[in-house]
């Protein structure tokens, strides 16, 4: 059964780089989806059900905190891990995101690197 990794950011140039640094995960049967603002990305991830999502906060129609409240909340998407991924790096900022479930809280610019490590070890794939 494949895995679905789930990419959401009103950036183009954002969701491309987080496409391309990913790709690899392809290879290992990840699906790679993607959303372009928070109420796309709810709708998306109610459906989907991806078992990763890399979530951004500011984003048009809905922000990614009410996404990430939203989806933690719902009982069927226990199994959806989601990284905050956002250029907003106060204490704040972080401690909002934990507050509202996030799994894991990153800033941008981000370490590509660090990105397909952390998705190979929660989709539990080797590249």
């Amino acid at each position: 059964m494949s895995k679905k990794l789930l990419i959401v950011d009103d950036e183009p140039h954002i969701r491309l780089l987080l496409e391309q640094t990913l790709e690899e995960l392809e290879d290992q049967d990840v699906q790679i989806i993607t959303a372009t603002n928070g109420l796309e990305a709810l709708e998306t991830i109610q459906r989907e059900k991806p078992n990763l999502v890399f979530l951004d906060v500011m984003m048009p129609k809905m922000n990614g905190y009410d996404v990430c409240e939203k989806v933690k909340a719902d009982s069927s998407l226990n199994d959806v891990y989601i990284i905050m991924l956002t250029a907003k790096g106060q204490e704040f900022d972080r401690s909002r995101g934990k507050d509202v479930g996030a799994d894991i809280y990153m800033t941008k610019p981000f370490d590509p690197d660090e990105i397909l490590e952390k998705s190979c070890q929660i989709l539990g794939v080797e590249i």
